[in-house]
């Protein structure tokens, strides 16, 4: 969740496909020629310049590379898909009517790779349209379970999930006394409503500080959590320049204190270099790219293929998006139709699809009970930074039993 280069406000009808001159010298799947038919439409609402653009921009490029793959392959029905996208910036009143602008366009699908919060201000709309909708990145709760989620599919694993590894890994290293430094954000604002109830049951809150997520300064904040004498900190923020800044200061200030993280900083690979040299050594984040998995090293190929990049790292955003894509067309597919309850019914069938993050053998169901995707909490890998500010892989001191 990551500064953000200025962009248009809004993508309207972008069809799959159309590429930019940044993916010159990348191997590209060509589209089929053969597909035939009305397109499949699929909506995209993505976060390209407000505060979630730095995770959302990841995800969604990764879906336009899925929906290109389709398009080169055979399609989803034996006919092409089209990618349609919007920008609600991550505003939670702006995403009903920017949901209403894809319906209205078209879209027979959603993904939605915005903000929790907006995604969330979403459901009713897509309640009453009766359209599916998987939010591949979102991990609050909400967006998935009642009121309003007959549609709403996630994948991720979500907050409690979090809470449980934390407190796991508390429990196991003997972390009692826990600091909170968070931006100031509606999403992390939720998010927080959901994770720290968990984790006071398992620690200590002994400091609990907020900075705008534009801060130029958290010395203040940073200055109050070292007084407070915690054994653990938690930066929960969106990343971006806000958490660089966060991990700076606690790397000068409180420099053996144990960090940990949400997912954000662990899946923008374009902020790592930004942090002051060895500033992020030793953070930990809430991971879920493991190498071990064949088809997390399947993608990543994909991806550096597409690119045209050698050394580009897979993230979490990447996975989830990927396979939310996979989804949808296994389900669209099995149901031989685009109509909503037809899709519906058969993404509750889906069991045991094998993910394109966590561990090995981590997968994804869905039942008319369960729209939460994940099964169990081997999509989690709890990951450290090396000295190069740079993810080093599985973090030997503590991991969520499989």
């Amino acid at each position: 969740m990551r500064a953000v280069a200025a962009a248009v406000a809004a993508f309207t009808l972008v069809v799959a496909g159309c590429g930019d001159d940044s993916d010159s010298g990348s191997d590209k799947p060509e589209a089929n020629k053969e597909l035939k038919g009305d397109p499949i439409v699929i909506g995209l609402d993505e976060d390209s310049t407000g505060p979630g653009a730095s995770y959302s921009t990841i995800a969604g490029k990764t879906i336009r590379d899925a929906v290109d793959e389709l398009n080169a392959g055979d399609g989803i029905l034996g006919r092409p898909v089209k990618l349609i996208v919007e920008n609600d910036e991550s505003d939670p009143t702006k995403a009903p009517s920017v949901i209403r602008k894809l319906l209205d366009d078209g879209a027979q699908a959603l993904l939605l790779v915005t903000a929790s919060a907006a995604v969330n201000q979403s459901k009713p709309v897509i309640q009453q349209a009766q359209v599916p909708s998987i939010a591949p990145i979102a991990i609050s709760q909400t967006f998935a379970t009642p009121p309003d989620s007959d549609y709403a599919f996630s994948l991720a694993n979500l907050l409690d999930n979090f809470v449980e590894v934390y407190c796991g890994a508390a429990k196991e290293l003997g972390y009692s006394k826990l600091a909170i430094i968070s931006d100031n954000t509606p999403t992390i604002e939720g998010v927080n409503g959901l994770l720290k109830p968990g984790l006071e049951g398992c620690m200590d809150l002994v400091a609990d500080e907020t900075a705008a997520v534009d801060a130029a300064d958290v010395n203040a904040q940073v200055a109050k959590v070292k007084d407070a004498d915690p054994d653990l900190v938690l930066v929960s923020s969106v990343g971006g320049n806000f958490e660089v800044l966060v991990q700076n200061t606690l790397k000068q200030q409180l420099p053996d204190v144990q960090r940990f993280s949400l997912a954000s900083i662990g899946n923008q690979p374009d902020i790592w270099k930004l942090a002051n040299a060895g500033a992020l050594e030793d953070l930990v984040f809430m991971g879920s790219i493991d190498q071990d998995n064949p088809r997390t090293e399947e993608l990543q190929d994909k991806l550096r293929g597409w690119r045209g990049d050698d050394d580009y790292n897979l993230t979490a955003y990447d996975a989830q998006a990927y396979d939310s894509v996979q989804i949808l067309k296994q389900a669209i597919e099995a149901a031989g139709s685009t109509e909503g309850p037809a899709v519906l019914d058969a993404l509750q069938a889906i069991n045991g699809y094998e993910a394109s993050f966590g561990a090995d053998g981590f997968s994804i169901s869905f039942s008319p009970e369960k729209h939460t995707g994940a099964d169990g909490l081997c999509g989690l890998v709890l990951t450290h930074f090396g000295a190069d500010n740079k993810p080093d892989g599985a973090w030997d001191e503590y991991q969520p039993p499989c």
